[in-house]
């Protein structure tokens, strides 16, 4: 399952209703495990954003869902797709093999 850290920040209308935000987070967790994403972590931060989530789900439900999010009007997000030290392994290795056969088709030429 593809892991996302998404990062949150209220809207001026999401900032007026504060104290409704651990509800709003239950009413989001239910709606994310109701499309197939399950939220590993959350939390309220300080600084230049309101709220981390770690998520794990593949990526069109959770698309759909921060769209729903921002139609809702309470909050902004950006979500960027997270790799295991294990998959960027992988990723390096395939890495690796595509440029070796670049590199002996004569596309690309090594450098030292």
């Amino acid at each position: 399952m593809t892991a996302h850290i998404t990062l949150a920040n209220f809207t001026d209308q999401g900032a007026r209703n504060i104290k409704d935000s651990p509800q709003r987070f239950e009413a989001f967790k239910s709606m994310a495990e109701g499309v197939g994403i399950t939220i590993k972590k959350a939390h309220w931060t300080t600084g230049a954003y309101d709220m981390v989530l770690v998520t794990e789900g593949p990526e069109e439900p959770l698309l759909a869902l921060t769209m729903k999010v921002a139609a809702l009007g309470n909050g902004r997000t950006q979500t960027l797709r997270a790799y295991t030290p294990a998959e960027m392994r992988k990723t390096d290795e395939t890495l690796k093999r595509a440029l070796a056969r670049a590199v002996h088709s004569g596309w690309a030429v090594r450098r030292p």
